[in-house]
């Protein structure tokens, strides 16, 4: 099967040496970066875990709280269940959306940078 389409561009970025490497690490403008991720995605990622391991106990432990009928034969239990996998998209969609906007942004003038872009 043959296309009409040119082949990709070969574009060639410089590679930056370890000294380059090691200036933008110590740099204010990374280290405000690293701040901004860490401090998103750590509270982030241990309150789902601690959602998580609260439905994990609670299922070991609370046998009669989670098998509650809440409407027909859905209990407690599936309606937590079902809400670990709605929390776990939530936080996708809202990881990549502050990514997109926060971080995605400040890495790729970090990026182009170091590759001799700018």
């Amino acid at each position: 099967m043959a296309t009409d389409a040119p082949p990709p561009a070969k574009e060639t970025h410089k590679l930056p040496t370890t000294e380059e490497f090691t200036e933008v690490q110590e740099s204010a403008e990374f280290g405000e970066l690293r701040r901004s991720y860490r401090s998103f995605a750590f509270p982030l990622t241990v309150g789902f875990i601690a959602w998580y391991l609260l439905y994990v106990l609670l299922s070991n432990y609370a046998g009669d709280f989670m098998g509650t009928k809440v409407v027909g034969n859905i209990n407690v239990a599936l309606v937590l269940g079902l809400a670990q996998f709605l929390t776990t998209f939530l936080i996708a969609w809202w990881y990549a959306r502050t990514a997109a906007a926060r971080f995605d942004p400040k890495a790729d003038a970090i990026k182009s940078r170091m590759e001799g872009g700018a």
